[in-house]
């Protein structure tokens, strides 16, 4: 399984790819951290975000695409623009088909570190160790964006049973439903 990670933000957005193997093995294809001046129109900015995630999708294909779910900030300019870039994203995502996950930066960390706590630096640290990297990712978006599709490649057998154990309750929910109707 390919897994896109972003991690996205208007200033920088950071990108990777990831193949997932047997287990927990993980690879990384590619990292790379998209950059948009401050002082260019809102617009201009996501454009290309949108631009440069695009040809990614197009260039490598990815099976999912994880993105960093905007949970809470402090500052709210930068909680809506993180939200307004993740929204392009996932846009391009469901314009080729994609499926498309939010994670929280709680659950990266948690999965990465085993503390979802972790600070940048301990997040850093593990990415390198876990991709078996030659130097440490940089900027932490670089990083981050790793992070994101490591902790999916392990959440998604977790996350394909609780969809398949949804599905069982629902269609069992319907028959019930059914069931009732028909002894009235």
């Amino acid at each position: 399984m390919r897994v896109m990670g972003v991690d996205p933000g208007l200033t920088r957005c950071g990108l990777s790819m990831i193949e997932t193997g047997r287990g927990r093995d993980v690879v990384a294809l590619d990292v790379d951290v998209v950059r948009t001046a401050a002082d260019e129109p809102l617009a201009r900015r996501l454009m290309a975000i949108s631009d440069t995630v695009e040809h990614w999708m197009d260039t490598h294909l990815p099976d999912v695409i994880a993105i960093e779910r905007v949970f809470a900030h402090q500052n709210a300019n930068t909680a809506m623009g993180t939200a307004q870039a993740g929204g392009v994203i996932a846009l391009a995502a469901a314009k080729r088909e994609i499926d498309v996950h939010f994670h929280t930066p709680s659950e990266v960390k948690a999965a990465v570190t085993g503390n979802g706590r972790a600070d940048k630096a301990q997040v850093t640290e593990m990415v390198t160790r876990i991709l078996k990297l030659q130097s440490k990712p940089t900027p932490a978006d670089a990083a981050d964006a790793l992070a994101l599709a490591i902790c999916h490649c392990w959440r998604a057998p977790m996350i394909a049973r609780m969809a398949a154990a949804e599905a069982m309750a629902a269609e069992q929910k319907r028959k019930y439903q059914a069931k009732l109707k028909a002894v009235r």
